[in-house]
C-alpha cells in the first residue's frame, strides 16, 4: 500500500502514535539534510563545483568525496570547501528546527548516519545524538596512530581562503600533531575511521535510551535513510518494531522502495520529502 501526502489517515495516525509516546527516537539519513537544502548533486554541485565537473568529471558531492586526488594539495582544496558550505556555512535550518520542535516536550535521541552537525545548530542536545559516521568538523590522523580528534574549522576556512587554482599552499595541508603524517576527515570510509571516547559515550548512551524504553510506547522516526548503509538504522529499527509491542515505526522517504521494503501492521511509510511530511505533520487534525 502506498502512504503519501493525500493519506490523511496515515498521517492522523503517525500523528497519535507521537503525542502519545513515552519516548521517540530519530533515525536520520541524507534525505533529512537535503529536504534542508543540503542536496550533494545538481545545482548545488554545479555552483560550488562547476570546476570539478569540468577538469575531473564529477556530478556530485558524495562521488566526489571517494576521487584520489593526486595530490594533498588538491584533496584539501575540494574537501575544504566541501566541508565548509555542509558544515559550517549551511542554510537556515528551518526543517531541523521544525523537528526539534516537534520533539522538544518528550524524551528522544538522535541517532544520525549524516555528518553535518544540523542538530546540534538545530539545538538537538549533544548529549543525546549519536553521529555514527563521523562529523565533518572534526580530523583524525590517516593511519591513525592515535584515537584523539581535531575540531578543524579555522583550518578548514584558512585552506579555502588561500585555496588557488584547485590547491592549497603545501603549509595548510592538515599533518597528525603526534606522527606528523597525513590526517583524514573523520568519516568512516573504512576500518581507518577512528571512534574515540565521544563516539563510545554516544553509543552506549544511545543503547542506554533504547534499553529504557524497550517496554514503553516507543516511535521510531526514520527520515530520509536509504540503502547505503541499513545495517546501521533501518534494519534495528524493522526489528524493535517486530519484537516490542508496544513500539511504532514511522518511515519517511521521498523514494517509495526505500521507504516501503519492509512492512508491518506497527509501521507506517509515508513516501514524501521530510520537510513536507513535517509540514503536514505539524498542522494535521
Amino acid at each position: 500500500m502506498k502512504h503519501s501526502l493525500d493519506n490523511k489517515q496515515d498521517l492522523a495516525l503517525t500523528k497519535q502514535w507521537l503525542e502519545q509516546a513515552d519516548a521517540i527516537v530519530i533515525g536520520a539519513g541524507a534525505g533529512l539534510s537535503a529536504a534542508a537544502g543540503l542536496v550533494y548533486g545538481g545545482a548545488r554541485f554545479e555552483h560550488h563545483f562547476a570546476q570539478y565537473r569540468r577538469k575531473y568529471g564529477l556530478t556530485d558531492m558524495y562521488s566526489a568525496g571517494f576521487f584520489p586526488f593526486a595530490t594533498p594539495e588538491l584533496k584539501w582544496a575540494y574537501w575544504s570547501r566541501h566541508i565548509l558550505i555542509n558544515r559550517f556555512d549551511t542554510p537556515q535550518q528551518n526543517v531541523y528546527s521544525t523537528l526539534h520542535n516537534l520533539v522538544a516536550h518528550k524524551p528522544h535521541f538522535v541517532i544520525t548516519t549524516n555528518a553535518d552537525g544540523l542538530f546540534g545548530a538545530a539545538g538537538f542536545d549533544s548529549g543525546h545524538i549519536f553521529t555514527v559516521q563521523g562529523d565533518y568538523g572534526k580530523l583524525q590522523c590517516a593511519t591513525p596512530c592515535h584515537d584523539v580528534l581535531y575540531d578543524n574549522e579555522a583550518q578548514i576556512r584558512s585552506m579555502v581562503a588561500a585555496s588557488d587554482n584547485g590547491q592549497v599552499p603545501t603549509a595548510l595541508v592538515p599533518q597528525c600533531p603526534r606522527c606528523g603524517g597525513p590526517m583524514e576527515v573523520n568519516i568512516r570510509k573504512d576500518a581507518t575511521f577512528v571512534q574515540d571516547d565521544l563516539w563510545v559515550q554516544q553509543c552506549n548512551e544511545y543503547e542506554r535510551f533504547i534499553e529504557d524504553y524497550a517496554d514503553k510506547k516507543l516511535v521510531l522516526l526514520e527520515l530520509g535513510i536509504g540503502f547505503n548503509t541499513p545495517s546501521i538504522i533501518k534494519f534495528p529499527f524493522n526489528q524493535m518494531t517486530e519484537h516490542w509491542p508496544q513500539t511504532h515505526l514511522v518511515r519517511v522517504n521521498l523514494h517509495e522502495q526505500e521507504a516501503q521494503q519492509w512492512q508491518h501492521e506497527s509501521a507506517r511509510h509515508l513516501v514524501m520529502d521530510a520537510s513536507d511530511w513535517l509540514n503536514a505533520i505539524t498542522t494535521a487534525v
